[in-house]
């Protein structure tokens, strides 16, 4: 089994560690927080995975194979960890789990840039099927088959992006989806909520059975567009964050860290929206055989 070290205990990455223990890879954990290390540690223990920890970069990755970076998405912490992974490692896999920062930029400092390769890791690890394989500028074809094959033997749906472009495939979809949810709030044509309620129950429905361009098809190309040619020109194209956010942001409404945001979250809310979503998951993968193209 190869040996892995993974840096930063957060949510995502302890996530990311239990994948591997599970299926029987010896783990490593690293963070600086000796806390919130050991918290993870101990969490991951309960589950029988064979998981250490240590707060020594160095100690965590001796002897591993593959490191999966998922610490705080800044550009120049980054850059520093897969310097220094670089020279402590000189043939491991070095791989990060950045949701939209350039895989290309996080490697420059490195001297092997076609070892370090972009693993998007969705949340919750443990449950979402797909993990995205981002080839950065320099990435070999070598590091992105063995990163694949090492991928589907946890059961992930590895997919290859072939360019390293921000938000990759999945954050670019979801985030289009978001920048006209909100403007439609800000520019008063509905609530929050009802925005919500139409796409949990519209086209929320058929998404996980029929992709966007799968539903494009089945509809009909020529309706799509005629569609496109109604509306496209009133979509919101704005190359910058809504005021609306921004006023969010600025006068400390988060969402649910905070209790506001768009929507009011009370004490508990997130915890069970949290378990909500993990059940609905669980459900439709189960469910849900087939989630590929169709059938030639």
């Amino acid at each position: 089994m190869l040996t892995v070290a993974v840096a930063g205990a957060g949510l995502m990455g302890r996530g990311i560690a239990e994948v591997f223990a599970g299926a029987g890879h010896p783990v490593r954990l690293h963070d600086v927080d000796a806390d919130a290390l050991r918290g993870a540690v101990d969490s991951l223990r309960q589950l029988d995975g064979p998981v250490d920890g240590s707060t020594d970069l160095a100690e965590t990755v001796t002897g591993a194979g593959l490191v999966v970076e998922a610490v705080a998405e800044n550009l120049e912490a980054k850059r520093e960890l897969f310097a220094r992974l670089d020279r402590l490692l000189p043939d491991a896999l070095l791989a990060s789990n950045t949701s939209v920062l350039p895989v290309s930029s996080i490697a420059e400092r490195t001297t092997r840039p076609e070892r370090v390769v972009g693993t998007h890791w969705w949340n919750p690890p443990g449950l979402i099927p797909v993990v995205e394989v981002v080839r950065g500028k320099h990435t070999s074809e070598e590091t992105m088959e063995r990163t694949t094959a090492l991928l589907t033997s946890l059961g992930k749906l590895p997919v290859r992006v072939e360019r390293d472009v921000p938000g990759f495939v999945g954050n670019r979809l979801q985030h289009a989806l978001w920048r006209e949810a909100i403007a439609l709030v800000a520019d008063g044509v509905c609530t929050a909520e009802t925005v919500d309620t139409v796409v949990r129950n519209t086209i929320g429905l058929r998404l996980a059975a029929m992709g966007p361009l799968e539903n494009a098809d089945y509809v009909g190309l020529d309706l799509t567009l005629a569609i496109h040619e109604a509306v496209l020109a009133d979509l919101n194209r704005s190359p910058s964050p809504s005021p609306l956010l921004r006023e969010l942001v600025a006068a400390g409404n988060l969402g649910a860290k905070s209790g506001r945001g768009f929507l009011t979250w009370p004490e508990g809310s997130r915890e069970r929206a949290g378990a909500r979503l993990a059940r609905h998951i669980a459900r439709q993968l189960a469910a849900t055989g087939d989630n590929g193209p169709p059938a030639a």
